[in-house]
């Protein structure tokens, strides 16, 4: 009897999910929910929001500035994308975007950033 099994082929996840960083104007640090989320920040330093998605960098940023499916301190204080910060990485799996975006927000909050990172 002949064997009908085929060969599977092992495909590697797709790359399709980028980080990003947002430098945020620093009028967010009037926002009592933010600052108490970055207790050790240096007020002099940058703030950031560090973020993942399935658009380009660009692209998401516009959402956010759209109000569309917005961050509200991207919405409301996001100045420009970071992009030095993160091109390196793109694209890459989710998975290794969900990590990179925990990675370069703690980076960044102990450079004494304040960030905001879901």
């Amino acid at each position: 009897m002949e064997s009908t099994k085929k060969s599977r082929k092992i495909t590697k996840p797709a790359k399709t999910s980028n980080v990003y960083v947002v430098e945020l104007d620093k009028e967010v640090l009037k926002s009592p929910k933010f600052v108490k989320a970055n207790p050790d920040h240096d007020p002099d330093k940058a703030c950031f929001y560090v973020g993942m998605t399935g658009l380009t960098p660009e692209e998401r940023f516009k959402n956010h500035k759209a109000d569309h499916w917005a961050n509200s301190y991207v919405r409301d204080h996001g100045l420009y994308l970071r992009k030095k910060m993160f091109q390196k990485f793109n694209p890459m799996t989710r998975e290794a975007a969900e990590k990179k975006e925990k990675e370069l927000a703690e980076e960044l909050r102990t450079k004494g950033h304040a960030v905001h990172q879901n």
